[in-house]
């Protein structure tokens, strides 16, 4: 088979396309042959060194994609040949090949296009898991969202809007500005711009995917506000003065989705309630941008330049 791998940890010149074994199938497993493979910056940091990952040579990118099944273990029996599938937590996914525990594979949705289901896998499934686990927002909450343009920043801000939530955010151009205004967002300011004084204390929870914002965030919030950390896109987070946090009632709440996607019932629970905003028009996304597989060192190139608005998806 065709895959994007790497021998050794740097920069996205160490990517490399061409031919590897294919994967070996257990008995439980549905071998998935690839459409499209979604990019995410934990690919990057894998890609960089920086992410724990087991040793391995070559080393294989990806953890989500979409595609069709092909063949099935002996004892495989949730899925069947020919159906199409999506996954969020399967390695290896940059390949034309991947072997997708059955339990990890997801039926694609009726009535959904398969760019859009690639597109929103992973980050939607983050966004829902957000929203409702860890925010758990009121109607006419006010809530703050760090790159809110971004794949899961574009979810997440719709979610909550849908679910009655005044979603505000900041982000890098006035192009993604558009797109998150568009989306239902009550105000969007300019990352190089001066509006965080005008805001100080006035959210009841901020979602942070950026990392070194954080102490911008704990401004943000009201007293007995939430934060939600969850990622550092922007680099490592800064230390926090618990007792500030403390003297003011702020928490700071944090969690993985691989701690909530427990078994194959939760995907399909969590999908569906995903995809439910999807079907009745209440989400939509930006077109995302497609690389061929073979490109992939101009996709990961493209994602760190931080001008992406969407997902990238890798076509096989």
């Amino acid at each position: 088979m065709k895959a994007l791998y790497f021998d050794q940890f740097g920069g996205p010149d160490v990517l490399k396309y061409g031919n590897l074994p294919d994967p070996h199938l257990s008995k439980n497993d549905v071998l998935v042959r690839m459409e499209y493979a979604g990019l995410n910056f934990a690919d990057i940091y894998r890609r960089r060194g920086t992410y724990h990952i087991d040793k391995r040579t070559p080393y294989i990118d990806g953890y989500e994609g979409l595609g069709v099944v092909i063949d099935m273990g002996a004892q495989v029996s949730k899925h069947k040949l020919g159906e199409k599938v999506f996954f969020v937590d399967a390695p290896f996914a940059n390949a034309e090949l991947v072997a997708v525990p059955e339990d990890h594979a997801i039926t694609v949705p009726d009535g959904l296009d398969d760019q859009l289901v690639a597109s929103v896998g992973l980050q939607g499934l983050t966004a829902d898991f957000l929203a409702h686990d860890l925010g758990r927002n009121h109607p006419n909450d006010n809530a703050f969202i760090h790159g809110i343009s971004g794949g899961v920043g574009q979810i997440l801000s719709q979610i909550l809007t849908a679910d009655g939530v005044n979603v505000y955010g900041v982000t890098s151009t006035a192009d993604k500005k558009k797109i998150a205004l568009n989306q239902g967002a009550k105000d969007v300011f300019l990352r190089k711009e001066p509006w965080l004084q005008a805001y100080v204390g006035e959210f009841d929870t901020v979602y942070d995917g950026v990392g070194v914002t954080l102490d911008q965030s704990i401004e943000l919030l009201k007293h007995r506000g939430n934060l939600v950390f969850f990622g550092m896109a922007g680099g490592n987070p800064p230390k926090v003065d618990l007792v500030t946090l403390l003297s003011q009632s702020k928490s700071i709440l944090t969690g993985d989705l691989w701690d909530y996607l427990t078994d194959y019932w939760e995907r399909v629970a969590r999908s569906k309630r995903l995809f439910k905003y999807f079907e009745a028009g209440k989400i939509k996304i930006s077109q995302p941008t497609i690389f061929p597989l073979k490109d992939g060192q101009l996709a990961h190139k493209f994602l760190e330049t931080g001008n992406s608005a969407g997902k990238i998806l890798l076509q096989t």
